[in-house]
């Protein structure tokens, strides 16, 4: 095909989304809703996920170690295990300044305790993931010179159970949304071709090639899925700005732990622009291309 030949063809694709404005706008529309739903459950499910995962890595493990103790060769052991992100050291003094000031205005632990203190020095520790505290709890207790281990394994089993189960739900809602949106614009698609099946059977019946008819609607059809995605983005992104300035409000400050977890706008708007244009070309330009081919068999 000629070079002249192909960019009268590609004009002539863009000619036809201003010549067919209700099924160019029908296509658009459900692109840009099911875009909206698959968008809106991603970011649900990706900012559920990395709250949970935050609330998980706040669970530390408290090592209690003796007094006589080789606090050096302690941490250097407990540096060694496996799946250990942290180790923060907190002494005996230390411990007793935390809790008088717990403690204050009932009672003076300072002057209660100035010439012996009955707390322990500790070790608190923290895990690359929830799943592993257990097995760092379980090192924990090896290591010589500590004498107690203190790990929130319930807690820490609860978190696991419920990333996964986030995770499971969301995900999938996201690929059961992205097949019904694939079969919806399939759909679509098929009725704006079909509306137009007599405008194929001329250039058929004139001696076009197949190739020469399909191209126009491949044109049409990926600037339509490109123009879907720009306008789901701003819808989707926009709103997702909206929520992020909201809770960055001084009234929403008690949800100040929440909007640390979410993922930051300048982060998803360009991969989520990427994704639905991608999406919405590739639905757009092989669904128009693959529609007419029943009505080329003349």
């Amino acid at each position: 095909m000629r070079f002249s030949s192909f960019t009268y063809l590609v004009g002539q694709g863009l000619h036809n989304l201003k010549a067919n404005k209700m099924m160019t706008l029908a296509s658009m529309g459900v692109l840009i809703v099911c875009m909206i739903l698959v968008g809106a459950a991603f970011l649900f499910g990706a900012n559920i996920d990395s709250m949970v995962a935050y609330i998980g890595e706040q669970n530390e493990t408290v090592a209690f170690i003796n007094d006589d103790a080789d606090t050096a060769a302690v941490e250097e052991a407990i540096r060694s295990i496996p799946h250990v992100a942290g180790v923060e050291f907190i002494s005996k003094d230390q411990m007793l300044d935390e809790y008088s000031q717990r403690l204050e205005g009932y009672t003076n632990l300072k002057e209660m305790f100035q010439n012996d203190n009955p707390l322990l020095a500790n070790y608190v520790v923290r895990a690359d993931d929830p799943a592993n505290i257990s097995s760092v709890a379980a090192a924990l207790q090896n290591v010589d010179g500590v004498r107690a281990v203190n790990s929130p394994q319930a807690m820490s089993d609860l978190f696991v159970s419920l990333q996964k189960a986030v995770t499971y739900v969301c995900y999938g809602l996201v690929i059961v949304l992205a097949i019904v949106s694939v079969v919806v614009i399939s759909n679509t698609i098929r009725l704006t071709v079909f509306a137009r099946r007599k405008e194929i059977n001329i250039m058929k019946f004139v001696g076009a090639t197949n190739a020469f008819i399909r191209l126009p609607f491949f044109v049409e059809g990926m600037t339509v899925g490109a123009i879907s995605g720009v306008l789901a983005t701003v819808v989707v992104g926009g709103a997702y700005y909206g929520l992020e300035q909201a809770l960055l409000q001084p009234e929403a400050l008690w949800l100040n732990e929440f909007t640390k977890c979410m993922w930051p706008f300048m982060d998803i708007i360009w991969p989520l622009l990427g994704g639905f244009v991608l999406f919405g070309v590739a639905i757009g330009g092989v669904g128009c291309a693959s529609s007419i081919r029943k009505h080329l068999k003349v």
